[in-house]
């Protein structure tokens, strides 16, 4: 039995979706916003340089002179103070996108990040441990 969405199909196995929750220090939704969805905010935890044009960001790790790596995803779905869905470029699964969305808690008026990615069963820890170092550099050099 297959758990957490996942379908099987006799000739791959689909990704499976990936559903994170993390706690934000801030009750500023114009501060969280800015660090999920834009180029400055996205640099700052998720890439090295975020570049934003034409409805695609390039996320850059390492110096553009070294070696370094470079994905670009468009952006599918932007709304303000909510989410932003995005698909990596040269994914080829239909069904897969990363999803940042930001929720607002009744008790504290604090924020949660909700996370969602897709990966193969083989490469969950690996993303989880992206987002987990993800979110301690969000942490590190926000304090949020």
């Amino acid at each position: 039995m297959w758990r957490y969405g996942t379908t099987f199909n006799l000739m791959h196995m689909k990704k499976r979706q990936i559903l994170i929750e993390h706690s934000l220090k801030s009750t500023s939704p114009n501060i969280i916003w800015q660090l999920i969805s834009t180029e400055g905010g996205l640099s700052r935890w998720i890439a090295d340089t975020v570049r934003e044009e034409d409805g695609r960001f390039s996320f850059i790790w390492g110096e553009e002179w070294s070696h370094h790596e470079e994905r670009s995803a468009t952006i599918l779905e932007c709304v303000r103070n909510s989410h932003i869905r995005m698909k990596w470029d040269d994914d080829t699964d239909p069904d897969s996108y990363i999803e940042l969305r930001m929720t607002r808690t009744e008790v504290t008026g604090g924020f949660i990040l909700h996370i969602t990615d897709f990966a193969l069963p083989e490469d969950e820890d690996s993303l989880y441990d992206i987002w987990d170092q993800n979110l301690n550099m969000l942490h590190q050099s926000t304090g949020l």
